[in-house]
């Protein structure tokens, strides 16, 4: 976790405002919707790592994987795999319940496999856990309430439950399958974290590994972001053959991120991990299930399965350390207080999101205003956006310019 604090700050720090997202008609009896609907259930209460809830959405997703013919590959021959973490506000009362212990959560990844006698193991994963009552990382305003997390991240569950069971369905003689939801990743990784410490197969044997986090809100745009492209130079060339459904596909080579496949690459393991962005729900009691694409999602999961299929013959995937700047980061101590658009592959920074009394609101920014220049600094991406903030300080007024609507304005900003 550690490596990459920094973008995961960029990434969670800014409150967010979404585009408008057309939702279209479902069938409420498919496993998708009932995977996310039960683990998105007020029953769960937000399925904080070592909670009741989180182990109702243990004992589901064990359940599911059982009938589906998956065989365990946890502790013991069982599904689960423990783990202890130190809990940094186990003095909180309220932080977690009884189940706290001296201060250490125990905690359980879910783990299942496909034998299919092969050399090589594909890991596809995504985490189960999230933010309980709101004891930490929420983004509410009010009260305790519970954060049902459908997006997040339910929906990467329920795709990898549903890729699950498309592949018991045929012998693949080149790959097993290793099916992982991990607990702890909102805390700091500490799932994968472990497993990637404590594996339950070989690490050496693993060809590569898919990681789905927030794949819940695919927008009109059909936007699907994919982390990771520049860990194997097969990557590409796949995602693009396998791309039938119109997504705009939007990589980043980097296989670091604030998300469990990040454990996966420090091990010199190729990885993806698929998000479909940020939105005024994150991290709050109104993820729910009713916001959630599903037809987005199941197209997610064709997409996948097809690209899978495509990668079968490719034998063993070819690993390659990325261009990682995450040591390079900057650090800053002012924000604009605004939501970055992480699907914006134009030149310059588009805000997602402006909070308000936040520098950026009080200067008349906008959802949509393109930043280009912070000063006498150039804004081209993300990364310069991030060093640009590295230069100033608290209460210095700069003039960030702005594109709206394909005119420049000057935007007065005091920090």
């Amino acid at each position: 976790m550690k490596n990459i604090v920094a973008i995961s700050l960029m990434f969670f720090l800014f409150l967010s405002c979404s585009k408008q997202v057309i939702i279209p008609e479902f069938d409420q009896s498919s496993s998708i919707y009932n995977d996310v609907e039960y683990l998105a259930s007020d029953e769960l209460e937000g399925r904080n790592t070592g909670t009741k809830g989180e182990q109702l959405a243990a004992e589901y997703i064990s359940k599911r994987l059982a009938e589906m013919g998956v065989s365990p590959k946890g502790d013991d021959n069982g599904y689960y795999q423990f783990f202890k973490a130190k809990d940094p506000d186990a003095n909180n009362p309220h932080s977690m319940g009884s189940l706290s212990d001296d201060g250490r959560i125990t905690g359980r990844n879910v783990i299942g496999y496909i034998d299919n006698q092969a050399k090589n193991t594909i890991v596809i994963g995504g985490h189960y856990d999230h933010l309980g009552m709101g004891e930490f990382g929420s983004l509410h305003a009010g009260g305790a309430a519970i954060h049902n997390g459908a997006d997040d991240n339910a929906s990467g569950v329920a795709v990898v439950l549903a890729l699950a069971e498309r592949l018991t369905k045929h012998v693949d003689s080149e790959n097993n399958y290793l099916f992982i939801f991990f607990s702890g990743e909102e805390r700091g990784l500490w799932g994968s974290n472990y497993f990637t410490q404590n594996p339950t197969i070989d690490l050496t044997s693993v060809n590569y590994m898919i990681n789905y986090d927030m794949v819940g809100r695919l927008k009109e745009d059909r936007s699907l972001a994919v982390n990771g492209t520049g860990t194997s130079p097969k990557w590409m060339n796949a995602l693009n053959k396998a791309n039938s459904y119109q997504f705009k596909l939007i990589p980043s080579e980097s296989g670091f991120g604030p998300s469990d496949h990040s454990q996966f690459y420090t091990e010199d393991i190729p990885v993806l991990h698929f998000f479909t962005g940020q939105h005024k729900d994150y991290h709050k009691p109104s993820d729910d299930v009713e916001l959630v694409n599903f037809k987005g999602v199941e197209d997610i999961t064709d997409y996948s399965h097809d690209l899978i299929y495509i990668l079968n013959k490719e034998g063993k995937l070819k690993f390659t350390k990325t261009n990682d700047q995450t040591q390079d980061t900057p650090s800053f101590k002012v924000t604009l207080g605004v939501m970055p658009d992480y699907l914006y592959d134009g030149s310059g920074m588009r805000i997602d999101g402006v909070k308000e009394g936040r520098p950026a609101f009080k200067a008349d920014m906008q959802n949509g205003d393109v930043v280009i220049k912070m000063g006498e600094l150039e804004i081209v991406d993300m990364m310069s956006y991030m060093k640009a903030l590295g230069e100033f300080e608290p209460g210095q007024t700069v003039n960030v310019t702005v594109l709206r609507d394909g005119k420049e304005l000057i935007k007065k900003v005091t920090f």
